[in-house]
């Protein structure tokens, strides 16, 4: 792969996300001080996620056509745009705009900075291309909350806001002086309309295995975040610190082990790996109910962690096997979408749970349904003549 351009690629998504991370402690308690209730709040998430998901798969089938650079640079743009803009919201209303064009932006970059990986990514080697991506992806959503922290506690609220627009302008310049004006593309060519390549993709056994894989594998999301914290309090009145250190232990884990198990995607058979990856991964999630200690759900979620590290490179490897078939873009556009539709059906079908069952309960259920679809989506994926192991 071309060094400049993957280092250029990298340092953009990093800076990027970092930027992001970087107002996740901030935006609750300004939405709350403008006068967001809880439905309020719910809505400001909403908004972003709404039309990042909507916008991803067409952005990227548009990126296989006009090229990946202009799409990338655009959605930096909107990101130090949305930095500039943040701190002079004055009403719940102003942020739910400025979150839904937040998601705009969103779409430009990380689906997009993906096909330009699976562009780049040489035959063989998809799994180490992609665990590179993950972990400039990891880093910069691990790091940004700790600096929003510290920006918010010595300059104020708005210095969080202004640095993710420092961070995002230092990234477009990036891409601006480093990046050739287009990547290599590839795919079903111009003679299909944007909707024709979603329906050949999704039409597809395979794309539908690796999409569902996806979904699937991100329904613990929310869980093992939002619930996470109130079930530590509830049992055994973890501090702030403790629950913080779980946290962060789970996310990296999984970036410092992206590397080695990106180059055993490329050599093992990646459907076994899948599976593998999705035992550790309801195991812990069955086995949460049980850990009645800070020590034990340290360990448990060290070990989810690994379970992430197997999995992620595995569907983004398989999923630039796709691409060239279908277009990179178009491929990880609908990728992304199938996270977002992940979380989504994590947060909804764990919020109702919870009501129901209680959180203990909770986490086996979601571990069995993890392992069930998964299960259901490696059979999609293995039973394609086209696979590569």
């Amino acid at each position: 792969m071309p060094h400049r351009m993957v280092v250029t690629l990298l340092l953009s998504v990093y800076i990027a996300l970092l930027g992001i991370g970087i107002i996740v402690p901030v935006m609750p308690v300004f939405a709350t001080d403008l006068g967001a209730s809880g439905f309020g709040l719910g809505l400001i998430i909403a908004a972003f996620s709404i039309s990042r998901g909507l916008l991803q798969p067409i952005v990227g089938t548009l990126s296989d056509r006009w090229g990946r650079k202009r799409f990338l640079v655009s959605g930096l743009f909107v990101y130090t745009l949305i930095g500039l803009i943040l701190p002079q919201a004055a009403s719940v209303g102003n942020l739910i705009l400025i979150r839904a064009l937040h998601g705009v932006g969103s779409a430009m970059i990380v689906p997009v900075a993906m096909a330009y990986m699976g562009d780049m990514a040489e035959e063989g080697k998809e799994g180490q291309a992609m665990s590179m991506l993950n972990i400039a992806i990891f880093c910069g959503i691990g790091t940004g909350p700790l600096l929003g922290g510290i920006f918010t506690d010595f300059w104020g609220m708005e210095s969080a806001f202004y640095a993710m627009a420092a961070l995002s302008a230092l990234a477009l310049i990036l891409v601006l002086l480093q990046m050739p004006a287009s990547a290599a593309q590839s795919g079903t060519g111009p003679e299909l309309s944007t909707f024709q390549v979603l329906t050949a993709l999704l039409a597809g056994r395979r794309s539908r295995g690796i999409l569902m894989a996806r979904m699937s594998t991100m329904i613990i999301m929310v869980p093992t975040m939002a619930f996470l914290p109130l079930l530590m309090h509830q049992w055994f009145a973890a501090s702030g610190l403790q629950i913080g250190i779980v946290i962060a232990c789970r996310t990296f884990v999984n970036a410092l082990l992206q590397t080695s198990f990106g180059k055993l995607a490329d050599r093992s058979n990646k459907v076994w790996l899948l599976k593998v990856g999705c035992l550790v991964v309801s195991g812990v999630m069955c086995l949460v109910p049980l850990a009645g200690s800070f020590a034990w759900l340290l360990l448990l979620f060290a070990i989810l962690g690994v379970g992430e590290a197997i999995i992620w490179p595995v569907l983004g490897a398989l999923a630039t096997e796709e691409g060239r078939r279908y277009g990179q873009g178009s491929m990880m556009g609908i990728f992304n979408l199938a996270m977002s539709m992940g979380v989504l059906l994590g947060a909804l079908g764990a919020g109702i749970s919870v009501d129901l069952l209680g959180l203990a309960p909770s986490f086996v259920m979601i571990g069995l349904i993890v392992l069930g679809w998964t299960f259901w989506a490696a059979s999609l994926i293995s039973r394609d003549p086209l696979l590569v192991e």
